[in-house]
């Protein structure tokens, strides 16, 4: 384990207190996350739930046509796979890798015997279902009163808080069936970007270069869905700091 894979570089992670940590940190495994992973499949009970390092993991809503939108996306900022706790266990939504990376895995029943202690961690994850729930609404209203050029800025600026970098491996047909478009639309959105000096996009790579002018042609509800956020799951100050914890490997 390494500095650039550490638990704590997971929000939800991060913030657990250190006795939750010493009872699960050494059974977390790093794991890889390859581009279009399917987690989890609507109908199944999930086995492991993931907390992602540098990848994004979306829930996909698929109606029976076909047709795909994302309706969240999970990264650093917390967790894949909370049907486990809320009692239902399955759920009708896709978990799909949307960017790859690196992820630590957690056998679902060591997180429900954590949960039921009715501690730290129940607090965090009912605050972090609030955070899900936010941008789960957040992204329908967008998604319908909002342009196509607004959706695809407010996308951008989610998916680049959720990953340690400023840049982002997808094709123009992969974020039009995230955000539920048509790919003609999301291309001249790229393009109107990248003529002003935003991003930079070339062969699926997006590399923002102005973040300020990303964030004023966003609609307002990337900054509702990102407050209401941080005032829930403030990240721990020392976010930074390393773990000497032993967890598996792939």
């Amino acid at each position: 384990m390494t500095e650039r894979f550490s638990p704590l570089h997971n929000q939800l992670l991060a913030a657990l207190p250190s006795e939750v940590q010493e009872r699960l940190f050494p059974h977390l495994k790093l794991i890889r996350l390859p581009l279009g992973k399917l987690i989890h499949q609507p109908g199944n009970v999930p086995r492991n739930v993931y907390f992602p390092i540098d990848a994004i993991i979306s829930l996909i809503y698929v109606m029976d046509s076909g047709a795909s939108a994302e309706i969240a996306i999970i990264g650093k900022d917390g967790l894949a796979g909370l049907s486990v706790i809320m009692g239902g266990e399955i759920t009708n939504s896709r978990t799909v890798v949307q960017s790859a990376g690196h992820a630590y895995q957690l056998d679902n029943q060591r997180f429900r015997d954590e949960f039921d202690r009715h501690g730290a961690l129940l607090e965090l994850m009912l605050r972090y279902i609030q955070t899900l729930m936010d941008q789960m609404a957040q992204t329908a209203v967008c998604n319908r009163f909002h342009t196509i050029d607004q959706q695809f800025c407010r996308w951008l600026l989610h998916s680049l808080d959720r990953l340690p970098g400023d840049q982002l491996v997808m094709t123009q047909e992969l974020i039009a069936n995230m955000l539920g478009v048509r790919r003609e639309g999301v291309a001249l959105a790229a393009r109107k970007l990248h003529k002003q000096g935003v991003i930079e996009y070339n062969r699926g790579r997006i590399k923002v270069l102005n973040r300020p002018a990303l964030e004023r042609l966003s609609c307002e509800c990337y900054a509702a869905i990102k407050e209401e956020a941080e005032r829930l799951l403030p990240y721990p100050a020392d976010q930074k700091s390393q773990t000497s914890w032993r967890c598996g490997k792939a």
